[in-house]
């Protein structure tokens, strides 16, 4: 059964509070009402009196304007812009591994990534964060094979689609790493982070220097390197997996 609807009057209680802006006009027509009355005090506008009042009450509606933006603009970190600067230097920004987040619009969101996002250690904290900064990572564990504790066999996560009537179907999950290696027992210390996209940079004859430069060199974005480096666990060391990327893939990725 549907609820009654709410009396108006309750129902305006309840909506979220809203700065009421007055401009300079609805200042002067206050002020002037408060004038005493008399034939020394006009309210006609073309008299010095209302002229001169809406003089003074112009720049105090120009005042409760900037009063509106500092509480329904500035106050909100995800719409500031003239006190943007100052939210920064309160959060310890910019940050040195994003020296590209110069728009508006990006400085406001590692702004509130840095507000709101709680931390973690988690396979699944990492996706998310960059996931959040538009980036598409997969990341691997590692955990090595102990007797007695580890089995054999296939140990990527599996899921069953029961279909009506027929068998079952089996899909083995191949984007999830095995359970457990055979290595030593510090390959627990290891992650990796595919990124898939990666910058290719080819030797070249005329520019490159022979027993210097290698013949290709991959990069991933220096801010998702920083980034990841910085907040891994501290025990643990990271390694880039390029084996899904284009240029691992095509022999030719890159070339003219």
């Amino acid at each position: 059964m549907a609820s009654d609807p709410l009396p108006k009057s309750l129902t305006d209680l309840l909506k979220p509070d809203r700065y009421i802006r007055r401009d300079g006009d609805d200042y002067t027509q206050a002020f002037l009402r408060l004038l005493p009355t008399g034939q020394a005090w006009p309210r006609s506008p073309d008299s010095t009196l209302a002229r001169a009042v809406d003089g003074l009450c112009q720049y105090w509606g120009y005042v409760d304007g900037r009063a509106g933006d500092l509480l329904e603009r500035e106050s909100d970190p995800r719409l500031t812009v003239e006190l943007l600067a100052d939210w920064e230097k309160a959060w310890g920004l910019p940050d040195p591994c994003f020296p590209k987040a110069t728009t508006i619009a990006e400085r406001q969101r590692m702004l509130v990534l840095y507000m709101t996002w709680m931390g973690g250690q988690s396979r699944a904290y990492f996706t998310a964060l960059m996931e959040f900064l538009n980036f598409d990572v997969h990341i691997k564990e590692f955990a090595p094979f102990m007797a007695g504790v580890s089995q054999v066999g296939e140990t990527r996560p599996i899921e069953i689609i029961k279909h009506p009537g027929a068998p079952d179907e089996i899909v083995l999950d191949t984007d999830e790493n095995y359970r457990w290696y055979i290595g030593p027992p510090e390959l627990r210390f290891y992650w990796t982070a595919s990124v898939g996209m990666v910058s290719v940079a080819w030797f070249r004859a005329g520019s490159g220097q022979a027993g210097v430069d290698p013949h290709v060199r991959m990069g991933v974005e220096e801010d998702l390197q920083c980034l990841l480096n910085r907040w891994q666990p501290a025990h643990t060391d990271l390694v880039f997996d390029f084996s899904s990327s284009p240029a691992t893939l095509d022999p030719m990725y890159g070339t003219p």
